[in-house]
């Protein structure tokens, strides 16, 4: 059902607890399934220096936690803010169409983090505008239909 890649992330997961006077923090939680998804991330000079999370949940949950807190280290706020779920889906090397959700957990919670960062700074970001961090849980306009 799960591909090694998936495995290696949920088996030893990367980045994983919470970063002490982290500059954002996002929380997440789907009633679908039950996952609730904490990324804390680190911000230097517009650039995501370090994330971590904490993630309840199903294997596909971690794997996805894991990885995206992989891709976001080093990006910029706003290349940070175009990753889609699809990319995570793409890095890990697929996802059963079930358990597609879960990409969208970790997107939405990074989302989420550097929505925090930009209250606590004053900032305005392109990639939040429409974002609402407490938009309805149950809301996932963004899973795709085919997959």
């Amino acid at each position: 059902m799960y591909n090694d890649k998936v495995m290696e992330h949920f088996m030893n997961p990367h980045n994983v607890g919470e970063l002490e006077n982290a500059d954002g923090v996002g929380t997440y939680g789907s009633p679908v399934c039950g996952d609730m998804m904490q990324i804390s991330i680190k911000v230097e000079d517009d650039k995501i220096t370090d994330a971590k999370f904490k993630t309840f949940g199903c294997g596909s949950a971690i794997a996805s936690s894991s990885v995206a807190t992989d891709m976001i280290i080093g990006m910029t706020i706003d290349e940070a803010l175009e990753l889609t779920n699809k990319q995570i889906i793409n890095e890990l090397g697929g996802l059963p169409a079930v358990k597609v959700h879960c990409s969208v957990l970790a997107d939405h919670a990074i989302k989420s983090a550097i929505y925090d960062y930009a209250q606590k700074t004053g900032k305005t970001y392109k990639g939040l505008e429409g974002f609402d961090p407490n938009a309805d849980e149950d809301d996932h306009h963004d899973l795709p239909e085919d997959e």
